[in-house]
């Protein structure tokens, strides 16, 4: 009968446990819950453009568009002409430097290399109208471009080599009178074709992410959650939140998971401390690129070759573009595997006219900093692309060529197919130093992967780091990985452990066994 109560209480103490368990969960909603419920309320426009009158005269140019804006929002041309999307350039501080000026003005990369020079090609994702080498469209409020950004209608674009002058076919009255909160059509137009191309630099940005399902990004699949990139890159007086990190050396501004998510977000506590050294996007995107394929290399060495007199293009398997005579050689993939490294939030770069030391190893343009043992450095994925570019092997320095111009024989590559005039051209405007001899240099970029997140069910498993064969982090070797990594020392040590706590299991047991013998006799003998 005793048995019976204790058997009904303990299955009774558990059906209390349980039933808890379920109201707490009624009471406090988990932080996914949370999550969901703010994101699935549709936000409705608090104001309809298309019932100004001024908004309803006829357009002949966008400046005026602009002056119509303005005339309403009548302090925000000085916040967008404060901004990093506006000036190329922000104040930042450099290890080694100090406090300097960064942004697209002077940084190289191993894409299109630079702006100077080539504005009016660049400037086609500039949010304003008339760049060109002398910079006056920074000091002209009328030379904002408003809609880039805030068209709602989907029919806004830019000309090409305009200088970011938009095509001048458009209907500015109806974009003016359907203009709104950014969309991600707003964002990907220039985001998603950054380096001449879909999916160019990032590999985690491309076209498909303008309506992508929830396999290709559980936060932006419109079978899903469907948020805008507005939602994560909040917005303060036009600076938003995130940066990219081929521009910015201070770990400010930035965006990460946790600030929806929560230090905490697992169940599972040994999940959660993994959070203390690996970055959320380590686990949760095990691949990039996964609807159209990135670029990973760069031959500008190629470039140049003509058929007939003329350049000419040839595609690869995929349809990506595998030489142009205006750009060179390139190497596609699709479903990469991220490369991982060590970051704690900052960053050195490449600027024009640095020496380069050492021209036998690649160099790194925009080294991201960080090992096991700086507390803020988390393991992070990157996209690594890696480049030949030129450069003059007598000042030891990157060479900015000049590639864009309206007109042959300005020296531009892209119409004349001439490195050394080119050169020549490009470092002048660049002004900076040109011995007249050019080289090839091997490049590399690192491009933190942060989007493309896949479901808790499609993230990496636990065994594809814990493992000596073919681990994820195969190349990170400054901290012991259990699982991964062997030590003569520590597997002889557990080995020995083991056998000890075995051989004490076994003579305790044999203890105890001849203890209860005596126990027993003892008991017979009294």
């Amino acid at each position: 009968m005793k048995k019976i109560v204790l058997i009904l209480a303990f299955f009774g103490l558990l059906v209390i446990i349980a039933i808890g368990s379920l109201s707490q969960r009624d009471i406090e909603p988990t932080t996914l819950i949370k999550l969901k419920e703010k994101y699935s309320k549709v936000e409705q426009p608090s104001v309809n453009h298309g019932r100004f009158e001024i908004l309803k005269q006829k357009f002949n140019s966008p400046q005026e568009v602009t002056k119509a804006c303005q005339s309403c929002h009548n302090t925000t041309a000085h916040q967008v002409m404060n901004s990093n999307h506006w000036n190329w350039e922000r104040e930042e501080y450099v290890k080694g430097r100090g406090v300097i000026y960064l942004g697209k003005r002077n940084a190289i990369n191993n894409f299109c290399i630079g702006t100077q020079g080539n504005e009016k090609s660049c400037a086609k994702c500039h949010v304003g109208y008339g760049m060109d080498s002398k910079g006056e469209v920074y000091t002209d409020s009328l030379n904002i471009d408003c809609l880039v950004c805030h068209d709602n209608s989907e029919t806004y674009a830019k000309a090409p080599e305009k200088g970011g002058a938009p095509l001048m076919n458009l209907d500015f009255n109806k974009i003016a009178q359907s203009v709104g909160k950014p969309k991600r059509t707003n964002c990907g137009v220039c985001h998603f074709y950054g380096g001449g191309g879909n999916n160019v630099k990032h590999g985690d940005l491309e076209m498909a992410m303008f309506e992508p399902t929830k396999d290709i990004d559980v936060h932006m699949g419109t079978d899903g959650m469907n948020l805008e990139c507005t939602d994560c890159h909040t917005t303060i007086q036009h600076n938003i939140a995130g940066k990219v990190y081929s521009l910015s050396s201070m770990n400010l501004n930035r965006n990460n998971c946790e600030q929806c998510h929560t230090d905490t977000p697992h169940t599972d506590d040994i999940l959660n401390e993994h959070t203390l050294k690996v970055a959320c996007q380590t686990c949760h995107i095990p691949n990039y690129a996964k609807a159209n394929a990135t670029k990973m290399y760069w031959d500008w060495s190629t470039a140049g070759r003509l058929k007939n007199g003329e350049p000419f293009v040839e595609e690869d398997s995929m349809g990506n573009h595998a030489y142009m005579s205006i750009k060179g050689s390139f190497v596609w993939e699709k479903n990469v595997k991220p490369d991982y490294i060590w970051f704690n939030g900052t960053a050195s770069h490449y600027l024009e006219g640095d020496k380069i030391k050492d021209t036998t190893k690649a160099l790194i343009l925009n080294k991201l900093h960080g090992s096991y043992s700086d507390d803020e450095a988390k393991l992070i994925p990157v996209k690594i692309h890696k480049a030949k570019q030129p450069y003059d092997p007598v000042n030891k320095i990157l060479i900015q060529p000049k590639l864009f111009a309206e007109t042959k024989g300005e020296g531009a590559f892209w119409k004349d197919f001439n490195w050394q005039t080119a050169s020549e051209e490009g470092m002048k405007d660049a002004k900076l130093p040109f011995s007249g001899k050019i080289s090839f240099l091997e490049t590399e970029m690192y491009w933190p992967v942060n989007h493309m997140v896949a479901s808790k069910e499609n993230s990496v498993n636990c065994n594809e780091c814990h493992t000596r064969d073919e681990s994820r982090l195969a190349g990170i070797n400054d901290f012991y990985l259990p699982g991964r990594d062997y030590s003569a020392l520590v597997d002889t040590g557990g080995k020995w452990l083991i056998i000890l706590s075995l051989t004490g299991i076994f003579i305790h047991a044999l203890f105890r066994f001849y203890a209860s013998k005596k126990i027993k006799q003892r008991a017979i003998n009294e």
